[in-house]
Formats: structure tokens, sequence, C-alpha cells
């Protein structure tokens, strides 16, 4: 086993990628390279970790297996611990998955969530502890998320999360599960708290830059007992359902400081004051750079923001770019990548970042142009249909060029078409499309911070993505939608477990980056959802049945990420001993 660098030019530079490769002798003659695992780009500490990862575990590999059963009587060593066995009633039962589960209590106990939800709520009578449902509830929405119900029929009896919790069955009770929704939200402060002094603790962050931003998650049906359930601006393009709003603030590595939930039909741009009194209540007052987009930018936003002396970086509407459209002809322009080219403005208070990026100019390009053809082509087949008089009730044609006028609204402005005497005609504003031509890929950002250069600012305002790549995962990985439940606590309760589990994948993916960029939580949930617990039963010459669960020996590539991440396996499960025959395990 070794590494190998694959070198690639891309952009005028070089790109090595590492992948773990092993040799695979096929025949006497033929010996194949198999990649086993793709590592990314590595810098030199990484390479030489995975080196000595290698070394490691080859070394380990020469260990003598030693035999555990012998067929022979009277052969078997004379110790303690060692019994003869009868080989022929050895049974293989009740296969679950152990790995993924695994590791998601593993970084429950590295948040220290555990001890949290213990003090939380260790004081609530219950036959439970209400810390084990709740990590119970956090560790399956990053697993297999799903309903309440599934979990208890479906997911729980298919995994080891019994042994992981050292818990029993009555865990996983449906109306526990509910129950314990019922207990979540009075905390959701001292939670969010609590993990952010982990953050620091584990990943050094800091709180100085934060990037905040909103998305929707809609309901199926009129969940008349949900308050905050309303119809509002969906971006889920379900403007038919009612919604909740949810706002989250994250740091530019995309570790989640806060979260609120609104009402269905709240505007963004009213919710910012409450998001900055909420952080500051949380998290005392701080001159912390805010950073959002042209969705909740407004005057008063503004002016409020600095009547608090916070400082802001926000986006601004494409319209205000036709003030410095001299500027982009014109303007002396500082590089910040490849790609990217920035300005800076000063005008009053503020100071504006004009920046020109050549890959968002050719996308906006090309989908200016495709509209600009599909509606040609549209205002031709209409215009043919007119002749033929296939249509000719003018209330028909001005339907149909109404249903083209909302398909294609972002082009519609750059056409003059009319229906007369004369038939349809149209013509192209040739000025208009030039000068949106000149606009592409330009984009302007607004700012009251006093000292920073304009490529640092531009840098800052791109790490909004991190936020949309939190409300991907949430959305995706997480399926914080479809919500099962019509009670507006519980509703609530069912994002704050969402949450949960995305603070687990976040902080995976945040160790991850550490050892391998180009690895996903996904991927390595996918790798050690392959480690299964089994039990191993047999009889024994002197009459007792013995239970062995037994957790099965990882894959070298598992062996591998084990040792980048520090981790280990936990011990094999005592053996469980019994003086008579056991229903049930050798029947079939």
């Amino acid at each position: 086993m070794y590494l190998k660098a694959n070198r690639r030019d891309k952009d005028g530079k070089q790109h090595i990628y590492y992948t773990l490769n092993e040799s695979l002798r096929v025949n006497r003659r033929r010996v194949i390279q198999r990649c086993v695992l793709h590592l990314g780009e590595l810098n030199t500490t990484q390479v030489e970790r995975w080196q000595r990862t290698i070394e490691t575990i080859q070394e380990d590999g020469q260990r003598h297996q030693l035999r555990l059963f012998t067929d022979r009587e009277g052969q078997a060593p004379e110790a303690d611990d060692v019994v003869e066995v009868i080989l022929s009633s050895l049974v293989l039962r009740r296969p679950r998955q152990f790995g993924a589960a695994w590791v998601g209590c593993k970084l429950w106990e590295d948040l220290g969530l555990g001890s949290f939800w213990e003090r939380a709520l260790g004081e609530e009578a219950g036959e439970v502890p209400w810390s084990k449902v709740v990590e119970l509830l956090a560790v399956n929405r990053l697993c297999a998320p799903g309903s309440e119900l599934s979990l208890h029929e479906k997911w729980y009896p298919q995994t080891a999360m019994d042994l992981l919790l050292d818990c029993s069955q009555e865990v996983a009770e449906r109306n526990r599960l509910y129950r314990c929704l019922d207990r979540l939200l009075p905390h959701k402060e001292a939670l969010e708290q609590h993990l952010a002094q982990r953050w620091k603790d584990l990943f050094g962050a800091r709180f100085d830059i934060l990037l905040y931003d909103l998305t929707s998650t809609y309901f199926e049906g009129e969940v008349e007992e949900v308050s905050k359930a309303a119809r509002g601006y969906s971006r889920d393009s379900r403007p038919d359902c009612k919604q909740l709003v949810i706002a989250l603030v994250v740091t530019p590595e995309g570790l989640p400081l806060s979260y609120e939930v609104f009402d269905g039909s709240r505007a963004d741009v009213t919710t910012l004051d409450e998001i900055v009194e909420a952080v500051e209540r949380k998290h005392g007052k701080a001159q912390r750079v805010w950073v959002f987009d042209r969705g909740i930018v407004s005057e008063d936003n503004l002016l409020r923001m600095r009547n608090r002396n916070a400082l802001y970086l926000v986006g601004t509407r494409k319209s205000q770019l036709r003030k410095y459209e001299r500027r982009l002809l014109e303007g002396e322009w500082q590089k910040v990548s490849e790609t990217v080219g920035v300005q800076l403005i000063v005008e009053g208070e503020d100071r504006y970042v004009l920046a020109r990026s050549l890959t968002r100019a050719e996308k906006e390009r090309a989908m200016r142009e495709r509209g600009v053809y599909g509606l040609m082509r549209e205002l031709i087949c209409l215009r043919r249909s007119i002749r033929v008089g296939k249509i000719v009730d003018p209330q028909k044609i001005t339907h149909r060029l109404g249903r083209l006028h909302e398909r294609y609204t972002s082009t519609w402005r750059y056409a003059r078409v009319r229906y007369g005497e004369k038939g349809l005609c149209w013509e192209w504003d040739r000025d208009a499309l030039r000068k949106a031509s000149l606009r592409d890929g330009a984009y302007l950002l607004r700012t009251n911070i006093p000292e920073m250069d304009a490529g640092q600012l531009w840098r800052n305002y791109v790490q909004l993505t991190e936020v949309e790549s939190a409300f991907r995962a949430i959305k995706g990985e997480i399926v914080v939608r479809p919500i099962w439940h019509w009670i507006s606590s519980r509703v609530e309760a069912h994002v704050m477990v969402a949450f949960l589990g995305y603070v687990l994948w976040v902080t995976l993916r945040q160790k991850l980056r550490a050892i391998a960029q180009s690895l996903t939580p996904w991927q390595l949930l996918d790798q050690f959802g392959r480690i299964q617990m089994i039990e191993v039963w047999f009889k024994t010459r002197d009459g007792r049945v013995i239970c062995l669960p037994r957790i099965t020996q990882p894959e070298p590539v598992q062996v591998l990420l084990l040792h980048q991440l520090g981790w280990h396996l936990p011990e094999q499960p005592p053996p469980r001993i019994y003086q008579h025959q056991v229903p049930n395990v050798w029947e079939t």
C-alpha cells in the first residue's frame, strides 16, 4: 500500500492530487495497482502523516492469528477462559449496522453533548435517561434521517444503538421519542452557548466574522395548529405550501453559532435586528463583522447597524451597478485571483467594492443568451401559428404572450413585442443588451469597515457560500423536510434535532479537512457503515450456550481513516453465557 501523486495542469498551475493505492497480484506474472481512496490535494504535513500511517498499518499486519477453536477432543489448552465448543453448532445471528452509528456517538462525545444534556434533563424523571433519547434522535438524523416512527420501527432494531447507548430498547419507544421533543426547546440558548465554547476548544474558532442567511422549508397539508406556518416567498419553488423560515448564523468555517425559526411569511429584511440582538444576548457584545446578501439589506437596517457600532459587509442590488458603469470600463482593477478583479470606491460613510468575475460573467452571458434565443423561438412559433390561421382569437394570442412574459421574465425587458393589424412583430433593445453584457460578472459590495483592502473584503464576502453549504447539508444530508409533526412546539423541536444533526455533520467535516479535504462526511459514513455487529452463538461440550457479540474487523481503508482521525473502535463486548438451551437460536 502506498501514496501515489497524480499531477494535473489546471488554469496555468500544476495541481497534485494524492490517491491511496495497493498492489494486487492477479497471476504469477501480473500485478495491478488498485486505487483504494481518493485523498485530494494534501500539504506536506498531511502527506507525512499518511506515510506514517501506511507504515504503521503494514507493520501491524505482520501479526499472527491465534487459533480460537479446536475440533479435537482433549486438545484445548488449559486456561480459565477457554472452553471446548461444538463447531457444528456455530450460528451467526442479528447482523446490525454499527460503524456509522458509532461515528455519530463519537462526535456526540467529542462535543460534550452527552454531559450537557445530562445537566439539562437529568433531574426529569424517566425510565431511560432523556439525554440518551436526545442522542438517539441526533445520531439518527445524521445517519439515516426519518420520522420518529421510522426510527422506532426500522432504524433502531437494525443498528447497535442499544450497545452504544448502553440502554434497553425502551430508549426508542415511540411515545418516549415524542415526549423527548417536548423537553428540548427551553435549552436552546444554553445549547448554542455550549457549542460556541466547544468550537473554540476543538477548532480554535473565532467569532469576529459572522455569516448570516435564511432559507425556508415547507409543509404538506394545512397544518392549522402550527402558528408559524404561513405562505410566503418559497426558496423551494412551492408557493402553494405553508412554510417556515429558518435563519442561520455561522462562522467562515461553517460552524453554526445560532439559528432562529420565523413565520413563513416573514420578509428577510425584517429579521436582521432580531438576530443581532439574539447573538449579542447569547454571546456578548463585540465588534463583529456581519456578512449577509442583498436580500437582507435596507437603508434602515444599515443605519441601525451603524447605531450599534456594528460592522457590516453586504451585497447590493444589481441596479446599483448602473452608477459605476464607467468604472467598469476605466477603473484600475486589483487582481485577487486568476478570474476575479476588484476596485475600491469610497463614498461618504461607506466604502464600496466593485468586483468582476470572469467565470460568473460567462455564466450570466450564457443564461441571457439562452433566454433570448428561447424567447425568439417561441415568438417565431407563435407568429407562424397566427399566419397559418391556427390561432385567430386575439384573446388567446394575448394569453400566449402573457405566458411567455411569465416564462421569460428576465429576458422580456429586452424585447419590444407588439400585436396589431400587421400581426405579431418585435424588436430587440440592443442598447439594453449591450449594457447588460457590460455588467456581466460584476457585483457591488458595501461596507463600513474602515481599514481593509478590497481583496480581503471580497474574500470575506465570498465566504457566504459556507451558509449556503450549511443549508444544502441541512436539506440534503440531514433532511429537515418532510416535517411529520402538527404541533408548534414539536415542529420547532424537529428543527432543533435537525440542527443537532448538522452540528455532528459539520464537526465531522471539520475533522476531515485536517486529513484530506476531498473526503466528505457522506463518504466516511458510507465507509464506516460497512462495519457490522453480529452475534456468534455456539454450544459447549459441557452443555452451556455462549453468545459472543462481535464487531467485524475494519477493512484497510477504515483502519487508515481511524488512524488518521485518532479514533479507536470500542472493545469487543463481553460474552453472554447461558446454562441451558436458548430458544429460537438454532430453530429455522
